[in-house]
């Protein structure tokens, strides 16, 4: 059993026993892995406050060689997520991040740039720029690192250019935009704005200045990448009903312990496919195909 050290971020955090705990942590050099944290609920841990959602730590250690989780003997704190003091939306924004990160990445799969990318995300929402553009960039972001990118430019049944028009027809199954002869018969096809096509393109750059996009542009963006991650994860993120919140200013001043404890506490149920939200309004059926031909 080797000792390893590496830079993580906390993304889950278990309960095990009245000492101890289970965190997953997304890592630079090993990608997500799970690991028992001894006496981490300690009043005097000697981890202290390392182990909290969205920190950044220096953390050590020993990875098993079988199915078993490893355990963490050693957890330097680098950075705390200190938008959680400070904006409820931003805390929201930061608990999504991690939600995704947990959901869509393998263990034992490293993706240093993915890593980069979540610790810029995390050290923007500190600075409390606008958690849409985050999040759409950070999504965008992860899914090209993991190889979902939706396609932007070719049709991705056929492959054929798809010419600039005011809305286009995207296929949330299929994975990006649809010519006007490949839509047809395609299940869960949207129809998209030029605008969000092409903010699409810009978040998806990585770049760490955030590109200026229409609110409406992006609030229309945030339905299309919320059904698309759904439909990626076969279910609702837990915290997407509360990204409803990120586009409003903040008023929310509260104190730590008590967001912490708000965020933790909230129990969103699981959205069942009879109250989920109706796409219908966007979906291209056969009919209208017909119509537009």
């Amino acid at each position: 059993m080797a000792s390893e050290k590496t830079d993580a971020v906390m993304i889950r955090i278990v309960e095990f026993s009245e000492s101890s705990c289970i965190a997953t942590m997304f890592t630079r050099d090993f990608g997500k892995i799970g690991a028992m944290v001894k006496g981490a609920r300690r009043p005097k841990s000697p981890f202290e406050s390392a182990i909290d959602l969205l920190t950044v730590s220096r953390i050590v250690f020993i990875h098993k060689s079988s199915d078993s989780l490893d355990l963490l003997t050693e957890a330097k704190l680098q950075r705390r997520f200190r938008a959680a003091t400070r904006s409820l939306p931003h805390l929201y924004a930061g608990y999504y991040i991690a939600e995704l990160l947990d959901a869509l990445t393998h263990t034992g799969d490293p993706h240093p740039d993915l890593f980069e990318l979540t610790q810029d995300t995390i050290i923007q929402l500190d600075e409390l720029q606008d958690p849409l553009s985050l999040i759409a960039r950070f999504e965008l972001n992860l899914l090209r690192i993991i190889g979902q990118k939706p396609s932007f430019e070719n049709c991705t049944i056929c492959g054929s250019s798809v010419p600039q028009q005011p809305r286009v027809a995207f296929g949330q199954l299929s994975g990006g935009v649809l010519c006007r002869q490949c839509r047809v018969g395609q299940s869960r096809v949207i129809s998209i704005s030029w605008g969000v096509l092409e903010a699409m393109k810009l978040f998806s750059q990585g770049n760490h200045a955030l590109p200026s996009v229409d609110p409406m542009v992006l609030g229309e963006l945030r339905g299309v990448l919320n059904n698309y991650m759904a439909n990626l994860m076969g279910r609702r993120p837990r915290m997407q009903p509360m990204l409803s919140m990120l586009g409003r200013p903040s008023t929310v001043r509260d104190d730590a312990l008590s967001l912490h404890r708000k965020a933790d506490a909230m129990q969103i149920p699981r959205t069942d496919e009879s109250t989920q939200e109706n796409t219908d309004k966007d979906v291209l059926d056969e009919a209208e195909i017909s119509q537009e031909r």
